[in-house]
Parts: C-alpha cells; sequence; structure tokens
C-alpha cells in the first residue's frame, strides 16, 4: 500500500509539473461582451413583459447567439435580442425572442423555480468575477420566475433555496416572446466602488423544440461554467446598497391523532401558536449577516419512508431554507465537516414509561450566518446554532408523572474561510467545528454524548488554464472529550467498531475520556479533451477520525485508492448525439493492512437522436475480507458478486417525460436482488402538473446480521455471530400533484405510500474468524424449531433463542401546501401533513399501497405567514 501511495504522489506531483505551462496561459478576458447603459434621470423601466420604454431604445442590443443543442456552434433557428440597463438601486434584462411558429411557444405555469416544458430564458451573472460562482435568474414565456446559485464552475451544481427578491415578467405576441427582469443590487454580492467588471452568460432554452442557444458556447468537450463567460461592463455603483432584511412569521398549528385509552399525553389532538423572524444584513459592501430566531420549518416536505437493516445511518438531504442557502460557503473539498441535519436532529437519549410522550426534534432556539467574499478573493463563511435542552414526559400508574432529561442544550460552530489565488481561481481553505453540549459530569447523558467534538481540516484545488486539469489536495483531524462511558460507546459505534476481537490497528480503551484521529485524500483529474478524460483518488480516514456530532462520516479505519478512465464522442453521429465510456476500479483496506474491498465496473452512456438517454452499465465486487459485518465481531469474508445497471429516460423537453431503470445484483451465496422503478410527469393542461414514480424492488440478503450471544467457540472468540437469508420486498410510489393559479399562488401535493416486508429464514453461526461460511443451524447436528415468539437454537450442547425478525410495515407520508407569495418576499403557507403507519396483514403487493390509506396516523395542520420588510 505504501509503494502504491508514493506511486501516486510521485504521479500527481509529474503532471502538475507537465501542466505548469498551461496554469501560465492566462484565461484571457473573453473579446465578447455587454455594455449596460445607465437609465436616464427621471426615466423609470416598468417591468411588464414588454421592453417598450424609451431607455430599452438607447440600450446596446446584442444577437449574437449560438446552438449548443442540436448543432453545437450552429445558427439558431430564430433570432434573440438582449439588452442591459441598471440605476442607482437595479440591472434591468430585457429579451426580445423572436420564434417560427409564436402559435407554438408554451405558456405553462408553474409554482417558482419549477422548469417546464416552457421556452426559459436564463441570465448568470459572476458578481464577484471569480470565474467559479454565479446567480442566475430565469423567466419562462408562462411568466414563472426561477432563480439559483452556481457555487461551483459547474452549470449543474446549483443550489435551488437561493431565493432572492426581485422582479420579472414576459409576454407573448404575434412574433414571438418577451422579458423583463429587475434584479436589486441589494440582492446581489459584489465588490464595491466604482465601475463594475461582472461576468455574464446568457441562455435561451427552448424545450418543446429540443433546441438550447447561448451566447458563450461551452463546447462539450471541455469543462467550466462562470470560468468561460463574457463580461458585462459599464455598471457604476456610487453607493453600495442597503442590505437590511427582517421577515418576521406568525404560525399556528394543531395536531390530530388516535387517541389511546389511559394515554395522559394523548387525547387526540393538541394545538399550538408561535412566532419568530429571519434577519438579514449586510455587513459592509462584502458579508452579510443571516439570523433566525426560533425557526420554524412545519412546510418542509417529509423524509422519504425507509426499512434499514445495516448498522449505518441513513444521510438524509437538507430541505430547510435557512440552512440551505448559502452553504456552499461553510462546505469544502475533503471530508464531511458540516452536516446541517445534526442540528435540531432528534433526541438521542431514551425514556421508559407506561406512557412516554417524546419529543421528535430539538427544538432551534437561534442561529446566525456570517457569510461573503472579499475583493482579494478570500471567502467567509460562519455558522452558530443553539439547540435547547429537552425532556420526555413518562407516566406510570404506581409513581404518576415524571420527567427525563433526554437532550442537553448543545451549541454548534462552524467555520469556513477559502481563500483564491492564481489566474485560473484555485483555490485553498481552512474548516472548523465545534459542538459543546451542557451534560454534566455522571449523568445519563454525559453517559451517553461526548462533552464537546471539534473537527477541522484545510484544502486545496489547483486548476490549470480552462480548468482542464485539477489536482486536489485535503487533510482533517477530530477530537472528542467526554465522559469514559461516552466515549467508549463511540468506540462501539459501528462508524469504529473498535471492539473488533481480532484487530491489531485499534485497542478498545473503556477509560479513554478523549478519543482523537485523522484524515487525506487527494485527486488528480483531467477534466476535458477531445475523446480522454480521467480521475485518480486516494484517501483514508484514521480508526480514531469521527465527524458525527457536527458533520458526517459513515465509516473509519479505510483507505482506499480510485481511478477511473472515460472515453467520450460529443460530437453528432448517426445513431448517438453523444455517448461515454467509463472504466472504474476501487480497491480498499483498513490500517490493519486488510483487504477490505475491490469492485471494478463499466458504465455506458448514450444520448440518441431523438434526445432518450440510454445506460448500460456492469460491475464485478471480489472477494474480501469485511471488518464490520459482524458488527464489532471477528472479520469475516465476503463473496463474489456482479451485477448490472439499465436506465432509458425519454427527452425531458417533451410535453410527458419518463424515466424507466433496473438493476440486478447476486452473490455466490445465493444472495440477490432485483430492482424496477419508473417515472412519469405530464402536464394536461397548463396550470396542471401531475407525476408518478413507483419503485419495487425483491431481494435476498445472504449476510443479515441477526445477533451477537455469548457461548460460541474459541474460533469466533467465545461469541455466536448469528446471520440469516432475508427475503425482503419492497413497493412505493412517490405522487406530486401541482396546480398554479399564478406563479405566485400554488397548491402542491407530494404522497408517498410504502410498504415493505421481510422473512428471515436459513439461521445460522459464522464458523470461524475470517471464514466467509456459515453454519447453518439445523445442520451439523444442530436444530432449530420455530416457536410462536422466535426460535429455539441447540447447538454445541447449548439451547438459545433468537426472536422472531419478520416484519410487515405499511407507511403513508403526505404534504399538501397552498403557498402564497401575496407580496415580494413575503408568504402565506397553509400545510397539511399526514404520516400513518401500521403493520400489513399479507405480503407486499399492489394492494399494500391502497392499505396504507387505512392505516392509523397523525395528521398536522399549519398556517404560517411571513411579511418581508427591507431598508430602503
Amino acid at each position: 500500500m505504501r509503494h502504491a501511495v508514493i506511486a501516486c504522489l510521485t504521479t500527481i506531483a509529474c503532471l502538475a509539473h507537465r501542466a505548469a505551462p498551461l496554469a501560465a496561459q492566462s484565461t484571457a478576458s473573453p473579446s465578447k461582451a455587454f455594455t449596460a447603459r445607465q437609465v436616464p434621470a427621471g426615466a423609470a423601466v416598468d417591468i411588464d413583459g414588454r421592453p417598450h420604454e424609451a431607455a430599452w431604445g438607447a440600450a446596446e442590443w446584442r444577437t449574437d447567439f449560438l446552438q449548443k443543442v442540436p448543432l453545437e456552434g450552429g445558427t439558431p433557428t430564430a433570432t434573440t435580442e438582449v439588452a442591459f440597463l441598471y440605476d442607482e438601486d437595479a440591472l434591468y434584462v430585457a429579451a426580445r425572442m423572436r420564434s417560427t411558429d409564436p402559435s407554438g411557444i408554451p405558456t405553462t405555469v408553474a409554482r417558482r423555480d419549477q422548469f417546464t416544458n416552457a421556452e426559459h430564458f436564463i441570465v448568470a451573472l459572476d458578481t464577484y468575477r471569480d470565474r467559479r460562482t454565479a446567480y442566475v435568474f430565469s423567466i419562462s414565456s408562462g411568466g414563472v420566475r426561477g432563480d439559483y446559485y452556481n457555487p461551483s464552475d459547474s452549470e449543474g451544481d446549483r443550489e435551488m433555496a437561493w431565493d432572492p427578491v426581485w422582479r420579472a415578467d414576459a409576454s407573448v405576441d404575434s412574433l414571438g416572446w418577451y422579458a423583463e427582469m429587475r434584479i436589486p443590487f441589494s440582492q446581489l454580492r459584489f465588490a464595491s466602488g466604482g465601475e463594475q467588471l461582472w461576468g455574464v452568460q446568457i441562455n435561451r432554452w427552448m424545450p418543446h423544440a429540443s433546441e438550447d442557444v447561448y451566447w458563450i458556447v461551452i463546447p462539450s468537450r471541455e469543462t467550466g461554467w462562470a470560468s468561460r463567460f463574457g463580461e458585462l461592463r459599464g455598471i457604476s455603483v456610487a453607493r453600495a446598497p442597503r442590505r437590511l432584511e427582517l421577515t418576521p412569521y406568525v404560525a399556528a398549528n394543531a395536531t390530530f391523532e388516535p387517541s389511546v385509552p389511559g394515554d395522559p399525553f394523548n387525547d387526540g389532538s393538541v394545538s399550538s401558536a408561535r412566532a419568530g423572524a429571519d434577519f438579514k444584513m449586510g455587513l459592509g459592501p462584502n458579508l452579510t449577516l443571516d439570523a433566525t430566531i426560533n425557526p420554524d420549518f412545519g412546510q418542509v416536505e417529509a423524509d422519504p419512508a425507509e426499512v434499514n437493516l445495516t448498522a449505518f445511518e441513513t444521510f438524509f438531504s437538507e430541505r430547510r431554507p435557512f440552512f440551505t442557502e448559502g452553504n456552499q460557503l461553510l462546505v469544502g473539498d475533503g471530508a464531511d465537516f458540516y452536516y446541517s441535519r445534526r442540528i435540531g436532529q432528534a433526541p438521542r437519549g431514551s425514556a421508559s414509561g407506561e406512557y412516554v410522550d417524546f419529543p421528535s426534534n430539538t427544538t432551534i432556539l437561534g442561529a446566525a450566518k456570517l457569510s461573503g467574499r472579499m475583493r482579494s478573493g478570500l471567502s467567509v463563511g460562519a455558522l452558530a446554532a443553539f439547540t435547547g435542552a429537552e425532556e420526555a414526559r413518562t407516566f406510570d400508574t404506581g409513581s404518576g408523572f415524571g420527567r427525563v432529561p433526554i437532550e442537553p442544550f448543545t451549541a454548534y460552530g462552524i467555520g469556513r474561510v477559502q481563500q483564491e489565488f492564481g489566474r485560473n481561481s484555485s483555490t485553498a481553505g481552512v474548516s472548523l467545528t465545534a459542538v459543546r453540549r451542557d451534560v454534566p459530569e455522571g449523568s445519563a447523558l454525559a453517559a451517553l454524548l461526548p462533552r464537546s467534538a471539534i473537527t477541522g481540516g484545510g484544502d486545496v484545488n489547483l486548476r490549470t488554464a480552462r480548468s482542464e486539469y485539477e489536482f486536489s489536495f485535503s487533510f482533517g483531524f477530530s477530537h472528542l472529550t467526554g465522559d469514559p462511558d461516552a466515549i467508549l460507546g463511540i468506540q462501539r459505534h459501528p462508524a469504529h467498531f473498535m471492539q473488533r476481537p481480532d484487530a491489531t490497528e485499534f485497542t478498545l480503551d473503556p477509560a479513554r475520556r478523549s478519543l482523537s484521529g485523522w484524515g487525506a485524500g487527494m485527486s488528480a483529474e483531467k477534466n476535458s479533451g477531445r475523446h480522454w478524460i480521467w480521475e485518480v483518488d486516494v484517501s483514508a480516514e484514521s480508526p480514531g477520525f469521527d465527524l458525527n456530532d457536527a458533520g458526517q462520516l459513515g465509516s473509519a479505519n479505510d483507505i482506499s485508492v480510485d481511478a477511473s478512465l472515460m472515453w467520450r464522442e460529443t460530437e453528432p453521429g448517426k445513431l448517438f448525439r453523444r455517448r461515454s465510456h467509463d472504466l472504474y476500479a476501487g480497491r480498499s483496506w483498513n490500517f490493519g493492512g486488510i483487504h477490505t474491498g475491490t469492485e471494478s465496473s463499466l458504465a455506458n452512456n448514450f444520448q440518441l437522436r431523438n434526445f432518450w438517454q440510454l445506460f448500460l452499465g456492469g460491475f464485478v465486487e471480489a472477494r474480501a475480507l469485511s471488518d464490520d459485518l459482524t458488527r464489532g465481531g471477528p472479520l469475516m469474508g465476503t463473496g463474489f458478486g456482479h451485477g448490472f445497471d439499465l436506465s432509458l429516460n425519454g427527452n425531458e423537453g417533451s410535453p410527458v417525460t419518463w424515466n424507466s431503470a433496473l438493476s440486478y445484483f447476486d452473490d455466490e451465496f445465493g444472495g440477490w436482488s432485483f430492482t424496477a422503478r419508473a417515472g412519469i410527469a405530464t402536464r394536461p393542461a397548463p396550470r396542471w402538473s401531475i407525476s408518478v414514480n413507483p419503485r419495487w424492488s425483491r431481494s435476498v440478503v445472504s449476510r443479515q446480521y441477526v445477533a451477537a450471544l455469548p457461548g460460541g467457540p474459541a474460533a469466533t472468540f467465545g461469541t455466536r455471530y448469528v446471520f440469516a437469508f432475508v427475503d425482503r420486498n419492497t413497493l412505493s410510489a412517490q405522487l406530486r400533484l401541482n396546480y398554479a393559479f399564478t406563479p405566485d399562488l400554488t397548491l402542491e401535493l407530494y404522497a408517498e405510500p410504502f410498504a415493505a416486508s421481510g422473512e428471515f429464514h436459513d439461521f445460522g453461526e459464522l464458523g470461524a474468524a475470517r471464514s466467509r461460511d456459515v453454519r447453518t443451524y439445523g445442520t451439523d447436528g444442530t436444530t432449530i424449531v420455530r416457536e410462536e415468539s422466535g426460535y429455539t437454537v441447540t447447538a454445541d450442547g447449548e439451547t438459545f433463542t433468537l426472536p422472531d425478525r419478520d416484519f410487515n410495515v405499511l407507511s403513508f407520508r403526505s404534504n399538501l401546501v397552498l403557498r402564497w407569495e401575496w407580496l415580494r418576499g413575503s408568504t402565506l403557507y397553509l400545510v397539511w401533513q399526514q404520516d400513518r403507519s401500521g403493520i400489513a396483514d399479507r405480503d407486499v403487493g399492489l394492494r399494500s399501497l391502497f392499505d396504507t390509506f387505512d392505516a392509523d396516523g397523525r395528521n398536522f395542520v399549519a398556517l404560517k405567514m411571513t411579511y418581508w420588510l427591507a431598508a430602503r
């Protein structure tokens, strides 16, 4: 392994040396540039989708647009004209978009930020001129606004939660359609003082015609986005905009669920009211302070249902607006030091009693973020948040009511600084996180949670001209302190499994009061080229590395080397518009030198002439030794496996879009899985949209961990590690039904019925450490008898029981949200959420999805109103 790492470092150093001359070739200022003209004094621009004012007549109009799709560099089928104006408060954009068939221009209406089959006019602004980030604004031919943030030099990397307050409108006539935008300077971030020089890109997307037109066409065989923009000149901002915004809210909600006789905490309903506020203030021209007091996320969509039979945590995506906006300034390359869903997560303590009232989440008392970018290229991001102490209420007939602490008061601190340097916008950054919990010495929570956790690290990203080559390096550390019981729990956690009896790289220490570790990684990649691109990655996480107080880490004690080589064709041919073939290989070890996995795959992507997307892929997994399959027990052999993936998706610009996929896997022990999923989305009328995404999975898990029991043989260190086959069947369907009264008044339904079953059979135990064979009960002198509540097993003269772990689960989750932006930046929400769960009385089938509607559950109704106030 040491030689492999040294060889990889040498290779990267050589590549960096060869690429050095490219780095010296500055991405010279583009020859294409727009000039924004100032609105004459006393004049005004009315944002009505009709650029008829005299000021527009004096503006510079550009028509030099080219196709990227279907013919890269080709002449568009219709003319597009664009101009820019500005005044002391805002930037104005206007577009005249001719059409060969104006009557056929779709005028689909949807909620803000939803891209439809309507035409779209899109403006991207690199206001810092950092050639890496961009603010993007769009308006559709149906009058639907969209906005998002590009945190990296990639068109597809989008932060959709960014919601500035701005205006736009569109109109359609006999020649085509027209768009106007007013973008307040207060909603942008840029270096103050004098005349501005911004990057700009303009895109007209016509999905119904499968045509995509750009001002700057970035070749498909090359990479980059903001780094390739043209220039927007002429804007002179005499004074920095006053960036002071306050958005207070009031909310009321009620919860209804079936009452439980005798339960003093549940009489069938509970209601409450609350208030809070979000605050935004500019600190000088470059920094912004965001704060929230008693935030409310009642309108946020629920997480999908799942049945997790693994030892590892499921990480869900963030949907809460306060944490998604500006998140890119807190996240760097390398390890995941910051995972925002740690803030406000479910309490980790436990409480018992005849009846228990257990809160589902910790309360966020308040949070604040500081973010921005200096003229020097220094980006700053910092977040502080506080969650309150939580208690569960209990009731027992004999002792009466009680309260049990289940989560302490906790303070979170997240910080990152990143400096851009060089002519190609390379970066170097440092991240730091700190978590502090108020847990008294010797308390139950002190035995469960570390008192403090500090993590951090640095990363460097070196880019050559036009980002043809990139080289990345990262390093991180973690340090946790707390009572011995809490640190012991972390050592035994699935991220570490330090109780493993045959480990040579660490020892379990019950007296330890701290745990430290490190992680590192490096990569080299070629992003552009006529046909060939490639990537090489090396990473390592030491056994004690732990990020799961403020960040996320699946498992530590890993060393991995990965490489991929892709051949692609970006010029259209007789059968395909483009295609690629990606060969991947990866191998991993732990710090004891044990080979823990090898995988190789071949992925083939094709875009057909009719814009359908076809994917064909296959993969192979080699035999190895797992250090987590026994969940803290000895090493266990894994078998050879292989599988394939197939998907076919329709033209995403069509009025009816669809997707389909199949995947299959099997292993040498008789395990296998088959998954089929599909989706269809349509707009039966301009204001309606419907999508359905069913998914069915059937699998047999050949090595499902069941239990670790005493009395095992010396070959497994005196413990029986029991496994079973699990026959699983899962069926779900995600449904979305939306109606747009106007772009600012929408009704949206999300619903997901979910059913899953699992049958455990063929129980057995690991015969010896490092073996891949399981001694099946009922053979080799052992017996197993099915009882009413489980199984009775006799092996080696001992009798023990195993619980019945079969399951049949029903779940139904839904959100119905009426959203009305009654004033710019001010919104009214009316929300109805359902969360139903139950036990199926039959094997999972199509009828099970309908059974979920009859399951018991909780209904949550909320009304929330926000009001946006801004300094003028």
